[in-house]
């Protein structure tokens, strides 16, 4: 079976620090592949909101995740801090990946990367909706 390949990007747009509670951590000792998503979304949360939006409020629209891919590179551990950069590519009409990479603070280990896909959603109507321009300006100027 081929296995997930994510390219990174040269720099990340943002970053944000989260350290690992025992709550993240599984039966094996390290961080739980599914917590690990948790700790993605705490990370798109502070994105949006280092942008001035919350997810439910992009110039007056929201997002929904439509997929995600990751690629697992290392174990992590309690009481280790993980850095969480992400970035925003491949856009569309309605939507973008954030890519991301997750790295040990103390270290440098890369202990996972991935990809989340994005739509900007309208949740009067509940539909897709058009990235916005003041979003999409923000993002890559």
């Amino acid at each position: 079976m081929a296995r997930i390949q994510i390219d990174l990007p040269e720099q990340f747009r943002f970053s944000t620090e989260i350290p690992l509670y025992i709550g993240h951590i599984n039966y094996g000792g390290h961080l739980d592949n599914a917590l690990l998503l948790s700790l993605v979304s705490e990370a798109r949360v502070r994105f949006f909101k280092s942008l001035g939006y919350s997810e439910l409020d992009v110039e007056g629209v929201g997002i929904v995740v439509a997929d995600a891919a990751v690629q697992y590179k290392a174990e992590a551990f309690h009481g280790e801090t993980m850095v969480i950069a992400m970035t925003p590519v491949d856009f569309n009409k309605y939507g973008c990946d954030l890519v991301w990479r997750m790295t040990d603070q103390a270290s440098g280990r890369e202990v996972a990367r991935g990809k989340t896909g994005i739509l900007f959603f309208d949740y009067g109507p509940r539909k897709v909706a058009p990235v916005p321009a003041v979003f999409l300006a923000k993002v890559q100027g």
